[in-house]
């Protein structure tokens, strides 16, 4: 058999929900010959067992090495992450109920934490000293309970908002991705560097 190139794009991190990991579960793979790609996407790089943890490193190299084992007429190409993060997550269809009780204990605490944040806020800058001196000197006299500015500042800051956030309900203003998704990448990123650099000085990566 000729000697071939195959070319292989793995994710820095990755989420199984088999004990069994493949090859095929860690990203890309291309070759030009199918038989060498579909023998190779078949290929078991890992088994999480009972006691075991539920996330492991795994070192490309382990991988080139598996793949040159199982074919070796290739030339392998490595165009991704140098090392995968993969984690195990157990799926149980009958969890529903739980699921939605954790999203609504987030919605609860996302909606008071940041109407308590809010409030907290405004009473450190003084924003009703703010706006009462504000209403004195346009209108040349003391406010009376609720008045406009205080209504006005209320829906402009609703509207802020949604803007900021690029949302409203399940829509977005835009496509860019929001500043909470955008904060929530880069800590994933950071966190999965620091599980690999962890791996790797404790000798847990999983290497060739």
């Amino acid at each position: 058999m000729a000697n071939v190139t195959v070319y292989i794009k793995c994710d820095r991190n990755v989420e199984v929900q088999s004990e069994d990991v493949f090859l095929s579960d860690l990203g890309e793979l291309r070759c030009s010959d199918t038989v060498v790609a579909a023998k190779l996407k078949a290929l078991k790089v890992h088994h999480f067992g009972k006691q075991e943890t539920k996330r492991c490193v795994i070192s490309t190299l382990k991988l080139v090495k598996l793949m040159e084992d199982t074919c070796p007429n290739i030339t392998v190409q490595i165009v991704g992450e140098p090392d995968v993060l993969v984690e195990w997550v157990s799926v149980d269809k009958h969890k529903g109920w739980q699921q939605w009780l954790k999203a609504a204990l987030v919605c609860l605490v996302s909606f008071f934490g940041t109407a308590f944040t809010i409030m907290a806020y405004h009473n450190d800058v003084g924003i009703n000293d703010v706006f009462t001196e504000v209403y004195k000197m346009v209108m040349n006299r003391e406010p009376q309970g609720l008045n406009t500015l205080e209504v006005s500042y209320s829906l402009g800051l609703a509207a802020g908002i949604i803007v900021f956030f690029n949302h409203i309900g399940g829509r977005r203003l835009t496509k860019d991705p929001t500043p909470i998704e955008v904060a929530m990448r880069n800590y994933e990123e950071d966190v999965d560097k620091a599980l690999i650099a962890t791996a790797g000085r404790e000798g847990k990566e999983e290497e060739a």
